[in-house]
This record gives C-alpha cells, sequence and structure tokens, in this order.
C-alpha cells in the first residue's frame, strides 16, 4: 500500500530524512538554497511546502501551504509561515494577485497529469501580472527514491503545463549538475522558470 503524502508518517519521514546526523554536519542544502535565492522570487506562495524545508531560502513575506496538516504543524514550529489548503483558502492572504512568484517544488511528480493541471490552475489567481512560476521535479534516481510519486515529470512536461496554463516558459534547466547526472544522482532536478504573461523576469 502507497503511503499518503497527508499521513503522519509522511511529515514524519520529511522531518527524519531533513534531520539525518550527516545532514546537519555538512551543507548539503546550500547549493539548493542557493538556487532558489538566486530567483528572486519575491513574496511566494510555496505550494506543497511539506515542513518548510524552501522557505527558508524565500522572503520572510512568503507563504507555504500543504495538504498535509501534519507537516504544516513541523514548519511552524520551525519558525516558518506555514498553513493548510484550507486555512489558507479561509485567511486575509489568499487575495488575487498577491504573491510575486509560485514556486512548486517535488509536487507535480505525486499527481497525475490532470491533478497538476488543476493545482496549478487554482493557485494562478494568485500570482501577480508578470510573476513567476518556478518548478523543481526530480530527475530518474530521485523519481524511484519516493513511493509516493506516482509520474515522472521531466522539464518538457513541466514547460508543457506551464504553456497550458498561458505561462510562458523562459529558462529551463538541470541542477546541480548537467542532465546525465540525474540517471545515478538522486538529487539532481529539472528546474523550469516561467512567467505569467510577456514580462521577461
Amino acid at each position: 500500500m502507497v503511503e499518503s503524502t497527508e499521513s503522519a508518517s509522511y511529515a514524519e519521514r520529511l522531518r527524519s530524512l531533513s534531520g539525518a546526523k550527516w545532514k546537519r554536519i555538512l551543507p548539503v542544502q546550500l547549493p539548493y538554497q542557493l538556487n532558489l535565492k538566486r530567483q528572486k522570487l519575491g513574496r511566494t506562495l510555496d505550494i506543497g511546502c511539506g515542513i518548510g524545508r524552501n522557505l527558508v531560502s524565500l522572503s520572510a513575506d512568503s507563504l507555504g501551504v500543504d495538504h498535509n496538516p501534519h507537516s504544516i504543524a513541523e514548519a511552524k514550529k520551525a519558525g516558518f509561515k506555514a498553513m493548510t489548503v484550507e486555512e489558507f483558502e479561509a485567511s486575509d492572504e489568499a487575495k488575487p494577485a498577491s504573491f510575486d512568484s509560485l514556486l512548486i517544488a517535488h509536487v507535480l511528480e505525486h499527481m497525475d497529469e490532470e491533478s497538476g493541471r488543476s493545482l496549478l490552475r487554482s493557485y494562478l489567481p494568485y500570482l501577480r501580472p508578470g510573476g513567476v512560476v518556478f518548478v523543481i521535479c526530480p530527475q530518474e534516481v530521485g523519481y524511484r527514491t519516493d513511493a509516493t510519486h506516482v509520474r515522472f515529470v521531466t522539464d518538457t512536461d513541466i514547460e508543457k503545463l506551464c504553456r497550458e496554463m498561458g505561462l510562458t516558459p523562459r529558462r529551463s534547466y538541470s541542477f546541480p549538475f548537467p542532465r546525465f547526472a540525474g540517471k545515478f544522482f538522486p538529487y539532481n532536478e529539472f528546474c523550469v522558470r516561467a512567467t505569467l504573461d510577456g514580462t521577461p523576469s
């Protein structure tokens, strides 16, 4: 039976992985944090924020949202501003065009294609005109490390989704190593940056 991303055990697994002793000794997250900071995303809505790993790299006025209340509790405990989907939708934060960017990191691979479309469509109204959508998905080995992954999503798939939603893909790249590394390095990622309209960003 595949573990649900809404379960308490899933949130605990994220916490355990993040808090591994060797990760506390070595700054393994630093390249990924710098990659996010270089995007200059401004006020960001981190969709599927989990326990808040990416919120540390975003501006202080950013907000994380996730469907797992246990993950949100962990994020809040760590001092991040985070809400469940229901809390967000009922809050004053859910204002049209109130975010500079949407971050969707390691989320699309957890859902089928139509669910991914619905997710992005539901959050686009909160993005300001000219704003950025930044999407990150794992490559081959990373995809196989999590039993809750249901669909391998490539940079081409992400670009296609963005175009279907009226976004303009601006940059697509493999991080932190070239594309071939994704076949043996579990932390290689597809990164796609798109904008809401024709404004370069």
